[in-house]
């Protein structure tokens, strides 16, 4: 035989020579020509879609042409967000054997009930996971998975995605949070910083291995919209706004995440499944506005520049230098691309738009890989415009499974957040009454065949289990941490360095002051109570610094900042006869919209008051004023003796009110407090260089086009710098460019 077998402590292993190797727990097994297939069927006999020599492509089509029309809808399901152990409250409760959650379970890595539903009556087979206690929690909560889904007819296994999780920032924005110990990096708009797609090549091949030991086959990434506007509140997720810059970074990602050196096609054990998004580009909202909210569902082009923000799709992750071609997998934006719909003329959410996802996505861009649709576009809408939920947007009067059924015939291949498959097999039976049975049927049977060949690239029909101890290993190992804080280090951008101030001499006194932050939404637009912020832990600054509480005694300061941010709805200005809407203000003080337009360019949405969404004379306040305030305060108390901001920056910020009281400012985009130490004290040298123009103010972010980077103009500080995209200074000066 060309095989040897292996007990596992939690699976048994077969390793073909020369061939696959298979991991399971219950499933017979068939010898053919000397080697060892797995009879997922359980009939007896080799089928086309267990044999590991062919093709994926081959092997995902015949089992699509096996599967019935109800559990091509299971896979066409994406679940909602999964925590293991599932403690997050911002979510429905969930039970573990018929119990509600208490934090009393048999162990971390047991399934729900609901998730035992998913897989075994819903026939979900791919799950998102949002938060896990560590790797080998993970490691053991997939095998759980995958030992129940063998069991299930065709033996098709669980696949499992994340949103970004490497960001040292613990962001709430899609809970980036990792809830693991994985190796920690900058946040994407820090890769940006570098100017080096090489860097983040390394990063993504580093990210596929540990994702990977997590149990994680698809990522929910890179997200590549063109951040032309500021005030957009994923700023921080993107590349920047720079055209050619995103498209580098957003092929190397792609290259790095999916690539299997060695492997044929370049798919194997090391590859994760890229989802690039948002197509096509979600960077654009009127006023900077964020679809994940009915408030800011429009995405405008002012600027004619429509076709530019589909180069980071079309340029790079659909053109990779790998061999693996393009990414696997795309999602398009909640956003109404305004008045972009050539073919109908219709404003609708991108998933909605046959012009979008038919003519432009399958058709021009000739793309045959998975189409996700964002999370939770198919409910109806919810009473008030501020709610977080459902974002059927343009089609609020059609039923669920017309939106369904609009969706698939548009070639979305799968609904993000979706547990039920009785919407999809509604929708179906519509469809075969409008369009034919067999239309239908063949339209099901494409998506089950995408749906399946990014399962079998990355092995998981034949080898799902993992081993919980080598997973511990490989998850955030010395060699991947040494990297990203490598990364962190080099993603750090000097913008101002007055007299040199910096490096400070190790051991010297420095103060720190706290922060202070009003209440304010939360990204799922609860109140978030006020509260004061210690930014540093003492024991951090006691390994390079002595820390004070008095400024007067100290040698130097180091106030940390971050940038500023405002709401842009109000429900109460709305009761009282406004429109609700408000500027979102890239400044610290109270910013009054005197250059913002008169009348809106997008609107129409029924729970509106009026189409015109304009928030032209109202103004806006920042949640985190204080922080402008810490600094003039500490300024003033420390007199000339240096002060030091450690700016972390989500979105560009206006200067003009921080700059002239420091005389050395630096821009965090997601790294931890020592990094920053260690280049204030002078062991590492700054290199970043700014992904994108600092504001001179407010007129010029309210005068600029959505869909336009390079019309913001940058500032000028009291020392000559001017913060333009690309600018960075060294020890001896600006960074050049390598």
């Amino acid at each position: 035989m060309a095989y040897e077998k292996q007990e596992m402590e939690f699976f048994t292993r077969i390793i073909n020579k020369k061939g696959a190797e298979l991991s399971f727990i219950d499933i017979p097994v068939l010898n053919v020509d000397g080697f060892a297939f797995k009879d997922l069927a359980r009939c007896g006999k080799l089928l086309p879609y267990e044999d590991w020599r062919l093709d994926a492509s081959e092997r995902a089509k015949d089992l699509a042409e096996r599967l019935s029309v109800r559990e091509i809808a299971g896979l066409m399901l994406y679940s909602t967000h999964q925590f293991v152990p599932f403690t997050n409250k911002n979510f429905p409760a969930v039970h573990y054997n018929g119990k509600k959650f208490d934090h009393t379970i048999d162990s971390d890595w047991a399934l729900t009930d609901e998730l035992k539903v998913f897989i075994t009556e819903a026939g979900i087979r791919h799950i998102l996971l949002a938060g896990v206690k560590d790797a080998g929690t993970s490691a053991r909560w997939n095998n759980e998975m995958q030992k129940l889904a063998e069991r299930q007819p065709f033996g098709i296994p669980v696949a499992i995605s994340s949103d970004p999780r490497h960001s040292v920032q613990s962001g709430g924005v899609e809970f980036k949070s990792s809830g693991t110990d994985v190796s920690k990096w900058p946040n994407h708009i820090g890769l940006a910083a570098t100017f080096s797609p090489e860097l983040c090549l390394k990063y993504a091949e580093i990210v596929a291995k540990e994702y990977r030991a997590l149990g994680i086959t698809t990522a929910l990434s890179p997200q590549v919209d063109l951040a032309t506007d500021p005030r957009w509140m994923r700023y921080e997720d993107t590349f920047g706004g720079e055209v050619l810059l995103s498209v580098e970074m957003a092929r190397a990602y792609c290259d790095g995440l999916q690539t299997t050196q060695g492997c044929v096609g370049g798919w194997g054990r090391d590859s994760v499944a890229a989802m690039a998004k948002h197509w096509p580009g979600g960077g654009t909202g009127e006023g900077g506005r964020d679809a994940h909210y009915a408030f800011g569902q429009y995405a405008v082009y002012p600027g004619n520049n429509f076709l530019t923000h589909l180069k980071p799709f079309t340029e790079g992750a659909f053109r990779l230098k790998g061999p693996t071609g393009m990414a696997a997998a795309v999602m398009p934006y909640y956003t109404v691309s305004w008045n972009q719909d050539k073919k109908e003329g219709k404003n609708q959410g991108n998933s909605y738009s046959s012009y979008m996802i038919k003519d432009l996505l399958r058709g021009t861009c000739k793309y045959d890989g998975i189409i996700c649709t964002d999370w939770g576009i198919t409910g109806d809408p919810l009473p008030t415009i501020e709610g977080f939920g459902a974002r059927c947007y343009g089609v609020p009067e059609q039923t669920e499974s017309q939106r369904h059924l609009q969706i698939i015939m548009n070639g979305v291949d799968q609904f993000g957040g979706n547990n039920s498959s009785e919407p999809v097999l509604k929708a179906y039976t519509e469809g075969c009454e409008k369009y034919g049975k067999k239309i239908m049927d063949a339209r099901m049977r494409e998506s089950a065949r995408r749906l399946l060949r990014n399962m079998f690239r990355t092995g998981l029909f034949d080898n799902p289990f993992l081993d919980p101890k080598n997973s511990t290993e490989i998850v955030g190992c010395e060699a991947y941490r040494t990297a990203g804080y490598a990364a962190q280090l080099k993603s750090v951008v000097m913008l101002k360095n007055r007299n040199r101030t910096i490096p400070l001499k190790r051991n010297i006194k420095v103060y720190i002051p706290d922060r202070y932050i009003k209440s304010h939404k939360s990204f799922m637009r609860t109140i978030v109570s006020a509260q004061s912020v210690h930014p540093v832990r003492d024991e951090i600054v006691a390994e390079y610094f002595e820390p004070v509480v008095d400024p007067e005694i100290a040698d130097a300061a180091i106030v940390f900042m971050e940038s500023p941010f405002s709401d842009p709805y109000s429900a109460d200005d709305r009761e009282k006869g406004g429109n609700g809407y408000f500027p979102i203000s890239l400044q610290y003080r109270p910013y009054t919209a005197a250059y913002a337009r008169k009348k809106s360019i997008a609107g129409g949405d029924p729970r509106d008051v009026s189409p015109n969404r304009s928030y032209f004379g109202k103004m806006s306040e920042a949640a985190n004023e204080k922080d402008l305030d810490i600094l003039i305060e500490t300024r003033r108390r420390m007199g000339n003796k240096p002060v030091i901001v450690c700016l972390a920056m989500h979105n560009p910020t206006v200067p003009s009110e921080f700059e002239p009281f420091t005389d050395t400012i630096l821009i965090d985009f997601g790294v931890e407090r020592s990094a920053l130490f260690d280049i204030i004290t002078g062991k590492s040298e700054p290199c970043g260089r700014l992904p994108a123009n600092m504001p001179k103010n407010m007129k010029t972010v309210e005068l600029h086009n959505e869909d336009t980077a390079e019309d913001i103009e940058p500032y000028e500080d009291s020392c000559g710098n001017i913060y333009r995209f690309g600018f960075g200074l060294g020890w001896k000066g600006p960074v050049e460019p390598v």
